[in-house]
C-alpha cells in the first residue's frame, strides 16, 4: 500500500473511501508497472509505445533516465532488457541504485548544485559518438529540469536564486521551465540534439498539467517553442535579477534546427490522467458519481483549496471530485508547508460535516516528508481541540505543523512516481 497511514487515518467510512481512492491513483502510476505496459521485448523486436523497433537493424542501445522516478525506471528497464543495454546514465534525486550496465548519478532537488552539473556532463558525455543505427532510450520524469543544471558559464547557485526568487512570486511551472530552458545546455532540446544521428525515443512520464511535453523537465528531447526574449520577459515580469542582485544571468538560445529532431519520437508514458482514471474508477465502484478534471488545479494552493469546497458545497450528494494539476504557494510567511498542505490547510475552513478532502503530491514530499494532508470537520474539531489555530497557521505558511500536530497528514515515503498533484473531494 502506497499510504503507510492509511488504516491510522480510516477512522470514519467517508475517510475510508477518499483513502481508497487516493490509493488506487498512486498505485495506477507505479514506475515498474509504468515501464512494463509500455517497453516489452516482442521476439527480435523492441516495442517502446506505438514503436516498433527491429532489433537486428541497431547498433548500440544507450539507456539515459532523469528525475526523481529515473532510478526506479532504470532498474525496471534493465530487468526488461538486460545484456541488449550497450551503457546508458541514470541521473535522479538523492540515493540511485547500482545499475548493471549504467552509470547512476545522484542530484539534488529541489535546488540545482555541484552535483546536477556532474550528473548532466556525465549524460552529454555518454551522447557523444552517436551514429544512425544506434538507439538512445530516454526516460524522462518530472524533477529532470533542477537535474539538468549546465549553465553555459557560471554556476548552480545562480540558477537556484533565480528559482527561489520566481518561486517566492508565485510563477507557473510553465514559467519557470521556460526560464529554466534558456539556463542549461542540457535543457529544451539539447539532449536531441547530442544524441542525433542516433535513432531516439523518450518515454515522458509527464507532471506538468496540460502534459505539453516541452515542459517536462524542461524538454530535453523536444523542439523548444520558446525564445530567450520569452525568458526575459518572465525574469522582468517578477523582478528576479534585482531580487537576486544580479544585472544579467546567461541566458542562451535553444536548439531550433529540425535535422536534431527528425530521429526523435517523444511519447507520454503517464501522466495526471492517468492516475484520475483509477480514481475515478474507484470512486464509481464505490457509488460516487465522479466529476474528473487533469487541469483545473492551478494557481494559488489556498484559493485553489477554497474553490474545491465551494464547489464541493453545491454539489449532489455522493459525489467525488477529482482533481490534477499543481498550484502555486505565494510564500508571506516563515512556516513550513507545501502546496498540498496549504490548499487543504486553507480548506479547511470551509468544509462541512459529510465531506472530506485529500491533497497529495504524487511522488510523496510535498515539500517535506508529508505527501500531503487529510481534512473534514475532525480535523477541525482536533485542532479547536488543541488550541492549534488555523487561520494564523496558514498566514505563516505553516501547513506542516498544523497537520503534524493533528496527525493528519499522508505518510508514502518516495512513492517512486511523479505526475503532479492529486486532490479528492468527497460528500456523503
Amino acid at each position: 500500500m502506497k499510504i503507510k497511514n492509511f488504516e491510522e487515518l480510516a477512522t470514519t467510512e467517508l475517510r475510508r473511501a477518499a483513502l481508497a481512492i487516493a490509493e488506487a491513483g498512486l498505485e495506477a502510476v507505479d514506475t515498474e508497472r509504468v515501464m512494463r505496459a509500455n517497453v516489452r521485448l516482442e521476439n527480435d523486436s523492441l516495442r517502446i509505445g506505438r514503436e516498433v523497433i527491429p532489433l537486428a537493424a541497431v547498433g548500440r542501445v544507450i539507456v539515459v533516465g532523469i528525475g526523481k522516478c529515473a532510478g526506479s525506471a532504470g532498474e525496471a528497464m534493465e530487468k526488461i532488457l538486460g545484456e541488449r543495454i550497450s551503457g546508458g546514465v541514470i541521473l535522479g534525486v538523492g540515493e540511485v541504485p547500482k545499475f548493471a550496465r549504467m552509470a547512476g548519478y545522484p542530484g539534488t532537488h529541489p535546488l540545482p548544485s555541484e552535483q546536477n552539473m556532474i550528473g548532466a556532463r556525465a549524460i552529454v558525455e555518454v551522447l557523444r559518438g552517436m551514429t544512425p543505427k544506434d538507439l538512445v532510450i530516454f526516460l524522462i520524469t518530472g524533477g529532470g529540469s533542477t537535474l539538468l543544471c549546465l549553465p553555459e558559464t557560471g554556476k548552480c547557485e545562480e540558477e537556484a536564486a533565480l528559482l527561489q526568487a520566481l518561486t517566492r512570486g508565485g510563477a507557473t511551472i510553465q514559467e519557470i521551465n521556460t526560464v529554466r530552458k534558456h539556463l542549461s545546455l542540457a535543457r529544451g532540446g539539447y539532449l536531441a540534439k547530442y544524441a542525433y544521428p542516433a535513432r531516439v525515443c523518450s518515454l515522458i512520464f509527464s507532471d506538468v498539467p496540460g502534459d505539453v511535453m516541452e515542459f517536462v523537465a524542461s524538454g530535453p528531447t523536444v523542439k523548444d517553442t520558446t525564445v530567450v526574449t520569452d525568458a526575459e520577459a518572465i525574469l522582468e515580469k517578477y523582478d528576479v535579477l534585482k531580487l537576486c542582485g544580479m544585472t544579467r544571468c546567461g541566458l542562451i538560445e535553444t536548439p531550433k534546427e529540425d535535422e536534431y529532431f527528425k530521429n526523435v519520437v517523444n511519447f507520454i508514458a503517464v501522466s495526471n490522467s492517468t492516475a484520475l482514471e483509477a480514481m475515478r474508477k474507484q470512486a464509481e465502484n464505490s457509488g460516487f458519481k465522479t466529476i474528473v478534471c487533469s487541469t483545473c488545479i492551478s494557481g494559488d494552493a489556498r484559493e485553489a483549496g477554497k474553490d474545491v469546497m465551494a464547489t464541493l458545497a453545491k454539489s449532489k450528494p455522493k459525489t467525488a471530485l477529482l482533481y490534477g494539476g499543481e498550484t502555486t504557494v505565494t510564500i508571506k510567511g516563515r512556516g513550513r508547508g507545501g502546496r498540498n498542505q496549504e490548499a487543504a490547510l486553507s480548506a479547511l475552513r470551509f468544509v462541512q460535516k459529510g465531506q472530506v478532502m485529500i491533497t497529495l503530491a504524487s511522488d510523496g514530499r510535498d515539500n517535506g516528508d508529508f505527501a500531503g494532508a487529510i481534512c473534514d470537520t475532525m480535523t477541525k474539531e482536533r485542532a479547536d481541540a488543541q488550541n492549534v489555530d488555523i487561520k494564523a497557521h496558514l498566514n505563516e505558511n505553516n501547513s506542516t505543523p498544523f497537520f503534524e500536530e493533528v496527525r493528519n497528514y499522508l505518510m508514502t515515503g518516495n512513492t517512486g512516481s511523479n505526475i503532479a498533484d492529486l486532490i479528492v473531494a468527497i460528500r456523503e
